[in-house]
């Protein structure tokens, strides 16, 4: 049995919002824990919701379980506003993170180009894993670049990062990876969120407050 994904994701596997006007608080973001954690460049992690509520960053299959019904870390006491954005949606969360990536151009992005493993041992029938980002600083010559193939230019597109973005991602089909010009670290929340109708109804919000 398939897993039930987004109509709004068939095309392109990507959807940018509307951008967030309210800024999440800095200290929200720069006073968690953090970890050393590698994905798509020299990056760290402060983990806001895991698969038991533990400060860590390993899948979540690692403890028998799919990317959702996360449970909160004690970052998450620390960042409310976050928390309230993740609630929001309304949709059965996994994992919850905000990144800390140091600069990298292009080529350098590009040797870190990866899709993620959003679905394993998610069962037949639930609904597809998919990854939401929220911008939390301001690097408007930053970018997210999404391919359909790894090594054809041709299938890219490209996301500006400026604060206050937000876009869903299928990051198990796209590529990914950010190319971030900036002299300063970018800081950015990530979430896993299953497809369903609360997804769906939140992306639709979003994209009629974009479109009004």
């Amino acid at each position: 049995m398939a897993h039930p994904k987004l109509r709004v994701l068939e095309e392109s596997g990507f959807v940018v919002l509307r951008p967030v006007e309210t800024p999440i608080p800095e200290p929200e973001y720069l006073d968690l824990e953090y970890m050393e954690w590698r994905s798509g460049g020299d990056t760290n992690f402060a983990p806001i919701a895991s698969a038991r509520g533990d400060l860590e960053c390993a899948g979540f299959w690692d403890h028998g379980k799919p990317d959702k019904d996360g449970i909160w870390t004690e970052n998450a006491n620390r960042c409310p506003s976050i928390v309230a954005w993740v609630d929001d949606v309304g949709a059965n969360f996994g994992r919850v993170r905000t990144i800390k990536l140091e600069p990298q151009d292009y080529e350098a992005a590009l040797r870190n180009m990866h899709q993620d493993d959003n679905n394993r041992l998610n069962p037949d029938g639930e609904g597809w894993v998919v990854r939401a980002w929220l911008e939390l600083t301001d690097n408007p010559d930053s970018y997210m670049v999404l391919r359909d193939n790894k090594d054809d230019p041709s299938t890219e597109s490209r996301v500006p990062l400026a604060r206050g973005s937000q876009f869903v991602v299928d990051t198990e089909r796209l590529w990914h990876v950010v190319c971030h010009d900036g002299a300063e670290p970018r800081y950015a929340l990530i979430a896993s969120f299953e497809s369903g109708p609360a997804l769906d109804r939140w992306i639709e919000r979003q994209l009629a407050e974009v479109n009004a």
